[in-house]
């Protein structure tokens, strides 16, 4: 294909909307439906959670017409991603954190999956953001007390996969039990994932995979962010009744699983899309992990050497990464974990010429700005200290979204309906 002249501004939201076009469902979906239908002789209870299972079950029913009458079931997502469904009801709920409607949601799934036979498939629609949507406390716990560990969890700085731990040995449904719910009926998931290496047991806190974290893991892992539980918590973890089934469990066998996308998947469009342009991609990773702050500083050494020195890969490039990065808040501003990494990064570059970057989470939302992310330019610190802004400051208060809503430079999507974690692209001109 012949390279298409674009400003970088330009040529970074076209690899961000390649990247959110490969993980929509309508485009995913279909490939993994085809046979699926061979052998259920009985019901086809469909099931659901998360920011892209209102358009994962669209999908499902556009592609199975023929099978309309033997489908039901429900499917949940955040408040303002509803879907239009004909035998599939969908339901809204709280997200990050769980409300009301993400407990009777929960209780819902558990009662819709109960009462099954052999002959009947359970076919679960999940995606990032279930874990939230989908809370249904242990006996002995209340809504409240769960939502207060999470909103601690979130902030502590603690990576997903620590936060999922702690939340799948306080759930009904999470870790595995939705799965056993639903015996004795074949369950198999399709899931978008966002979550490092795909894995299932950590997406959504797993509901349908066995568990191999132990309450002993979650009880370490409050320990070290000083997580404060209740004693009714603490009294069921360290007794371990709040075990969760482990791998090796025969009530899992003949279940199936498979990720239809994930942060590869797109990756992988993104980088079409640099090298359609003359751009060389170098995909960085797309399970990557840490502070925001400190990933941006460890790119920005990247970027720089690209620029500088050609290496590892010369300009025109384009520096790609995908996964989950985390903030540990002490400051009041409004965040959201891309606009931390890149006011870092743009401290850390220091107005290097040539180098423009954009960070956004491909379900539409980057914490609680209502923005999917912003960009960066070489001239965004300079331009912000010319409006008085502290750029430094606010960072150490966790400010970010106000640094780049000053700029004008925030990139607002709405809702993607869709989920494959984080997205950067730092490009980088010769």
């Amino acid at each position: 294909m012949k390279a298409v002249a674009r400003s970088p501004r330009q040529l970074l939201v076209a690899l961000f909307d390649a990247a959110v076009a490969a993980a929509q469902p309508a485009r995913c979906l279909p490939p993994h439906l085809d046979g699926l239908l061979q052998g259920v002789a009985g019901r086809i209870r469909i099931v659901g959670a998360g920011k892209a299972a209102g358009a994962m079950a669209q999908t499902l029913e556009a592609c199975w017409t023929k099978a309309s009458e033997r489908i039901s079931g429900l499917v949940v997502v955040p408040y303002g991603h509803a879907a239009s469904l004909r035998h599939i009801e969908s339901i809204e709920a709280a997200h990050p954190l769980p409300d009301a409607a993400s407990e009777r949601a929960a209780t819902r799934m558990l009662a819709a999956v109960q009462g099954l036979g052999a002959d009947d498939l359970v076919l679960v629609l999940l995606s990032g953001g279930a874990s939230a949507l989908l809370a249904a406390p242990l006996a002995g716990i209340t809504l409240g007390e769960k939502r207060a560990v999470t909103a601690s969890l979130l902030a502590s700085g603690a990576s997903i996969d620590e936060i999922n731990t702690v939340r799948k040995h306080l759930s009904r449904i999470k870790g595995g039990r939705l799965a056993l719910a639903a015996q004795p009926a074949r369950v198999l998931t399709l899931a978008i994932s966002d979550v490092a290496d795909d894995d299932l047991a950590s997406l959504g806190s797993g509901p349908t995979a066995p568990d191999p974290t132990t309450c002993a893991e979650a009880l370490e892992i409050c320990r070290r962010h000083d997580i404060v539980l209740t004693p009714g918590m603490a009294a069921l973890l360290g007794s371990g009744q709040a075990e969760t089934p482990k791998p090796g469990d025969p009530r899992f066998a003949g279940h199936e699983a498979r990720i239809i996308a994930s942060g590869r998947t797109a990756l992988a469009a993104a980088a079409g899309v640099a090298r359609a342009h003359g751009i060389r991609p170098l995909i960085l990773g797309a399970a990557i992990e840490g502070e925001a702050r400190e990933v941006a500083k460890a790119m920005a050494g990247i970027a720089r050497a690209c620029r500088q020195a050609g290496t590892p890969v010369a300009p025109p490039c384009v520096l790609l990464s995908g996964g989950e990065t985390t903030v540990t808040v002490r400051g009041r501003g409004r965040g959201g974990r891309n606009g931390e990494f890149l006011l870092a990064l743009a401290l850390a570059l220091r107005g290097a010429a040539g180098i423009h970057a954009l960070a956004a989470d491909t379900d539409g939302i980057d914490g609680t700005g209502g923005n999917a992310g912003a960009f960066l330019d070489p001239d965004s610190l300079a331009r912000a200290g010319a409006l008085g802004i502290d750029a430094r400051g606010r960072l150490l208060d966790n400010d970010a979204h106000a640094v780049f809503a000053a700029l004008d430079d925030l990139l607002v999507t709405g809702p993607t309906r869709t989920n494959v974690n984080d997205f950067r692209a730092i490009l980088i001109e010769p």
